[in-house]
């Protein structure tokens, strides 16, 4: 396989998609389905999970809560809204004319952490799969496995955007000069002063996911 000159690699939650109003939604409903208290115990479980595993499962916090609450109809509503959230809706303004901006320079990669399950369904619903051609990669702990990135899209330079500092930090050390990375200051890690003095600047940071249509390539890569 030929490399390609450059390959956009993109993050889905808080970079493409406004996950934190995902969230919100979900805690809504958890709250008027199954009530404050049940509802808290879920996302007890969750952030169990979450530690457990690294990444963010949400079906699989509900079928934990599901061994403990095994007779509550409920429940059945709560899987419902997760598996047909309407997930394009909650795409950030211009996401799409993003991915279409950058696709004339090279090809455009979804590349996010998540289980095996929500996750691709999030992924497939927002219309971001078809945006980037079916090119979605989704990894536990994607900054560990840039191996397995170079090899199914290789390319002499890649462009990471990512809400999060430590993941385009780690990326950078990594890649080094290879790697541009772009910091969309969007989502509750984009805003967290600790992790803002924590890891170095992006290369270039944006305020909004919508704001990289006005980069040509060659302001983009300078940086």
């Amino acid at each position: 396989m030929s490399a390609d000159k450059i390959v956009f690699l993109f993050d889905v939650d808080n970079t493409l998609l406004d996950n934190d109003r995902v969230i919100a939604d979900l805690r809504r409903h958890l709250d008027r389905e199954v009530g404050p208290e049940r509802a808290q115990r879920y996302w007890a479980i969750f952030e169990q999970l979450r530690n457990e595993l690294g990444y963010a499962d949400y079906l699989g916090a509900l079928q934990r809560y599901r061994s403990e609450h095994p007779r509550d109809p409920r429940l059945l509503t709560v899987s419902n809204f997760l598996v047909n959230y309407p997930f394009a809706n909650r795409l950030y303004p211009n996401s799409l004319d993003v991915i279409e901006h950058v696709k004339q320079w090279g090809r455009a990669v979804i590349l996010s952490d998540g289980d095996v399950v929500f996750q691709p369904r999030k992924v497939e619903r927002s219309g971001l799969s078809e945006a980037v051609n079916g090119n979605v990669l989704i990894y536990v702990h994607k900054e560990k496995e840039l191996e397995d990135v170079e090899q199914r899209f290789p390319a002499k330079h890649y462009v990471m955007v990512d809400d999060k500092l430590r993941i385009l930090a780690a990326m950078k050390g990594i890649w080094r000069e290879r790697l541009t990375t772009v910091w969309p200051r969007q989502g509750h890690y984009a805003l967290d002063p600790q992790a803002i003095a924590t890891y170095p600047p992006a290369d270039l940071t944006l305020e909004r996911i919508g704001d990289l249509v006005n980069y040509a390539l060659p302001a983009l890569l300078s940086r």
